[in-house]
């Protein structure tokens, strides 16, 4: 089967987990929930990258106060679809001392990545650290942080569209599905 006879396969196969409108809500709730929290304290705003590049796109425009933007890029899965080490390939910048630092992300997982986004980015000299996520999955085990402005809550599945991919592909979709239960992710 070629790439996008699959790619299109593994699309009609999902589940639908939340759908463009409740995806847009979402995003409207925590761009107003954000502004309220640090409407006045001209955040530095670091996008996660690959994975938060849409939901960044999405909420920046909905941040109506003076910030500054730039991006990190760290990441526990590469190429793999469970996480092991958090890999640096472009680190924060000297630009987060002093500073109250917000980063957005498309998915709190673990929490793992996130932890070492927060510790690297205090341990430089941030006055204050936040985190906004578009989802955060829902696990038995406790996460070792708690992002301050969640989107949408998940099930414990792989999930795909809206910055998140599946197999590398459909991180453009507007909504957000989940893999069949018997797909491998």
């Amino acid at each position: 089967m070629d790439r996008t006879a699959r790619a299109w396969q593994i699309l009609e196969s999902a589940e639908l987990i939340h759908s463009a409108a409740a995806v847009d809500a979402a995003i409207d709730r925590v761009a107003a929930e954000i502004t309220a929290k640090l409407k006045d304290q001209f955040p530095l705003v670091l996008s996660v990258m690959g994975g938060a590049v849409v939901f960044a796109g999405r909420v920046l425009p909905l941040l109506n106060f003076p910030l500054e933007f730039d991006y990190i890029h760290a990441s526990r899965y590469g190429a793999a679809t469970s996480g092991g080490r958090v890999e640096w390939k472009v680190g924060p910048k000297g630009n987060v001392t002093d500073r109250v630092v917000l980063v957005l992300d498309d998915i709190l997982d673990q929490g793992d990545t996130m932890l070492a986004i927060r510790e690297r980015i205090l341990g430089l000299g941030a006055r204050a650290f936040y985190s906004a996520v578009l989802t955060d999955k829902r696990k038995a085990a406790a996460k070792p942080i708690r992002a301050d402005f969640v989107g949408l809550s998940l099930p414990d599945r792989y999930v795909f569209g809206c910055g998140m991919d599946a197999h590398g592909i459909w991180r453009n979709l507007p909504a957000i599905y989940a893999l069949r239960q018997d797909e491998k992710a």
